[in-house]
């Protein structure tokens, strides 16, 4: 809908790990010929995305099932970013107008004694893992070692990311989060990393499934982003899903945190029925959390 004198507002929907082609420096992340939609357009039978082919999707990459029609209603484009690092962290700050020249610190062998040490000290219980692995594998290989000792799993990703898990009748979501505060307060430089995560779960061993009681805990922005500006002029900004999050909670007029991407629809759209002015911003997690990082079409 065109902005008019009564409706002034902007929806910004991130498709969190939808990617459209490596950049220059994948090779740098192990994401060299990395094409997230191109690989799956071309890999799924019967691929169509026929609103966002009018949109001019088509016009953009070589996707299957996907026309890059002649008149497209929208404007499109492909970006890239100028940040050093690819954290969904950085990615969003940018959107927002911040650069970070620097990547956040990442750790492919696990985090060094000088980490882990302190961060069982100050939550009096030892750590699992301490690796770098898949979340979905990492419960299924220490879940039921986690629940005869109580001992939270930690592990890392290609991401800046100290991520917490632990089954929600060991550790309840709200000790969880408290546990991931504690080691957020704990990872000042060298090892400020851009998130830490909870990652709750529930079942039993060999049906173990991640719950919708994820919190982010990020480093706050370096500097002024143009959701700080939207709020100083009194203009709402609507944080939908992990948004609240990734900008440590500054910025944000009104934030809702969702189950999965329907309900990032869902929410979305109410917000657009209610909001008259402002920026609804929406980010669908699910393309990531669950399918994003095996490189597998077939999940």
């Amino acid at each position: 809908m065109a902005p008019t004198a009564s409706r002034k507002r902007v929806l910004l929907l991130v498709l969190d790990g939808v990617g459209v082609g490596a950049l220059p420096d994948a090779d740098q992340y192990g994401d060299a010929g990395s094409d997230t939609l191109g690989r799956i357009s071309h890999a799924v039978e019967g691929f169509r995305l026929p609103t966002m082919e009018k949109w001019g999707l088509g016009r953009i990459d070589d996707l299957g099932g996907v026309a890059p029609i002649p008149d497209p209603v929208g404007h499109f484009g492909k970006m890239a970013e100028r940040s050093a690092g690819k954290d969904t962290v950085i990615g969003h700050w940018e959107m927002m107008g911040v650069i970070t020249p620097t990547p956040f610190p990442t750790y492919p062998k696990g985090f060094p004694p000088e980490v882990i040490g302190p961060f069982e000290a100050a939550i009096g219980r030892k750590a699992l893992g301490n690796t770098v692995a898949s979340g979905t594998e990492i419960i299924k290989e220490l879940g039921a070692e986690h629940l005869a000792t109580g001992a939270p799993i930690v592990y890392t990703s290609a991401d800046s990311v100290f991520q917490v898990a632990a089954h929600e009748a060991v550790i309840p979501p709200e000790k969880l989060w408290e546990i991931c505060r504690t080691a957020r307060d704990l990872l000042k430089p060298p090892h400020q990393v851009a998130r830490v995560i909870a990652r709750p779960f529930l079942g039993e061993p060999g049906r173990f499934v991640r719950t919708d009681r994820r919190r982010d805990f990020s480093v706050a922005p370096p500097a002024e982003t143009l959701l700080d500006r939207l709020c100083a002029a009194s203009i709402p900004v609507i944080g939908i899903g992990k948004i609240e999050d990734i900008f440590s909670g500054r910025g944000i007029s009104e934030s809702v945190h969702t189950h999965d991407n329907n309900d990032g629809i869902d929410q979305t759209l109410h917000f657009i029925d209610r909001t008259d002015t402002g920026l609804i911003f929406t980010n669908l997690v699910d393309f990531d959390m669950l399918y994003g990082h095996r490189n597998d079409v077939e999940i």
